[in-house]
């Protein structure tokens, strides 16, 4: 069913170091990848990547351990979905299709692959547009200094196989609460009945939702590591940054500082300028007009 919402979209199955990625394409401008978040797939796109298609090559790719992407059982020491790791696949991906430069926008897990890629590999990212979300090795520390909730950060990256088993048992209603939780009106109205379908197929897979937890794993030691290693080396990200926020999601107290979030990011980004809008978490979906609205400023600026 998601077929119906990318019509006129070429679909790629790409090779990369663990197995298959997916994507789909359209369009004949500069490359623009858009990569999805947590609990998702590339499918949460669908109400922007037809409009961006228009004037960029669009690339919508499933993340390793997500949508049809392969999912790699995970390693001991949390490497094979780290955000570097991830980040590689989208180069992968992308050179595939014929694109060594291109623009990043990511949501949630995919905006923390957008921004690792742009540390990682400063002279492929021309843009980069971070949807909703604050640094990985920031919201870590407010959760250890009880600043802030740990949730389904600390419940997921717990070792395996307890979340895997437990989450197992009764998976969709577990995932629907958390999308439910993070969305403006507490339900599942804003999105999509066949986007709904595309996402429960991951939830009810043991597969995809070990991936899930062993990119919770990730975020919890190698990719604040990653985040510490360049902070301390004084490495920041170069290319033009934006930030969408929502105001009901990630200004309702996730910083823990009450720290406006565009100052917590000048820390990874000094020139990042952005945008707040009316939304829950899933601003590609809930609000999807003055999500495009910003993106498409912030493209061709």
């Amino acid at each position: 069913m998601s077929d119906d919402l990318f019509a006129g979209f070429e679909s790629h199955w790409v090779d990369t170091e663990v197995g298959r990625i997916f994507a789909r394409s359209r369009g004949d401008g500069p490359p623009l990848v858009l990569l999805h978040g947590f609990p998702q797939t590339h499918v949460m796109w669908h109400r922007l990547a037809p409009t961006l298609a228009e004037t960029y090559r669009v690339v919508c790719m499933d993340l390793r351990g997500y949508g049809w992407s392969s999912a790699p059982k995970g390693d001991a020491a949390h490497e094979t979905y780290s955000k570097r790791a991830m980040a590689r696949d989208v180069v992968t991906v992308m050179e595939e299709l014929g694109a060594v430069h291109f623009a990043v926008a990511g949501h949630d897990r995919g905006a923390r692959v957008g921004y690792r890629l742009a540390l990682d590999h400063p002279g492929r990212v021309e843009r980069l547009a971070l949807l909703d979300i604050l640094p990985t090795s920031y919201v870590w520390a407010q959760m250890k200094a009880g600043k802030v909730p740990a949730a389904h950060w600390a419940y997921l990256s717990e070792p395996f196989p307890k979340p895997e088993e437990e989450i197992g048992r009764n998976p969709i209603p577990y995932f629907e609460g958390l999308m439910k939780t993070w969305s403006a009106p507490g339900d599942l109205s804003a999105f999509d009945p066949r986007a709904m379908a595309a996402y429960r197929d991951g939830f009810n897979e043991p597969s995809r939702i070990h991936a899930f937890c062993e990119d919770y794993r990730a975020g919890a030691t190698r990719d604040i590591e990653a985040d510490e290693a360049d902070l301390a080396a004084g490495k920041t990200i170069r290319c033009p940054t934006q930030l969408i926020w929502s105001d009901f999601y990630l200004v309702s107290g996730t910083s823990g500082d009450s720290i406006p979030p565009l100052e917590i990011w000048r820390t990874f980004a000094p020139g990042i300028t952005g945008i707040g809008v009316s939304s829950g978490h899933f601003v590609a979906e809930e609000n999807p007009g003055a999500t495009l609205e910003a993106l498409q400023t912030f493209l061709r600026a």
